[in-house]
């Protein structure tokens, strides 16, 4: 039962997160709101940021999920302050997770909540300030043989698709070679986490 074992690291910031937001915050000054998730699965991310000089000066997150979600949260919450907001943007799951001692394979897709309210935190600041789609997302081809990517698996999800073969029908990965049947469907179960009913 190794793979459950959390590192000291993933514990701490379990135990004592970092940067949450308090109740007595409830009216802290956000230049940026970002919230995803869906609190059917039990899993929900809102991050608030403030924002000076297009650098990333303070923020506070809230979620309800489990403890890697709340670990990964913490750390990346540390790791993004200072930050300009294209290089927080760019900011990927297997960066908190790796600062964080690494995570049991089980639990990395809860570690993409945090980065996705980030992002989405950072796209309303963005939006706000007439620069809407400053940073594009950079996509992963993820089936070789029809060129579909990352960023089609989480469309097709949010689209509707909770099956391999809903997202067989709705986008055709996997119906040439097959190679790509792993990795899809280890996105396709984290997107279905984050945005599934």
């Amino acid at each position: 039962m190794s793979e459950w074992l959390y590192s000291n690291m993933v514990k701490d910031h379990f135990m004592n997160p970092r940067n949450a937001l308090m109740e007595d915050e409830a009216s802290f000054p956000a230049d940026g709101r970002g919230m995803t998730g869906n609190i059917k699965c039990g899993d929900q991310m809102l991050i608030l940021l403030r924002i000076a000089d297009d650098r990333i000066v303070d923020l506070r997150w809230k979620t309800y999920g489990c403890a890697s979600a709340i670990a990964s949260t913490s750390m990346l919450s540390e790791v993004v302050k200072g930050m300009s907001l294209e290089e927080a943007y760019r900011i990927k799951p297997e960066d908190i997770a790796k600062k964080l001692g690494g995570l049991p394979d089980n639990k990395v897709h809860c570690s993409v909540l945090g980065d996705k309210a980030l992002r989405a935190a950072i796209d309303d600041y963005l939006q706000k300030t007439g620069r809407e789609g400053l940073f594009k997302e950079e996509s992963v081809v993820i089936c070789q043989c029809l060129g579909i990517t990352d960023k089609d698996i989480e469309t097709a999800v949010k689209s509707g698709s909770r099956t391999w073969e809903d997202l067989q029908n709705a986008t055709k990965i996997g119906t040439v070679c097959g190679g790509c049947k792993d990795k899809a469907s280890e996105l396709l179960h984290g997107f279905v986490h984050i945005y599934g009913e």
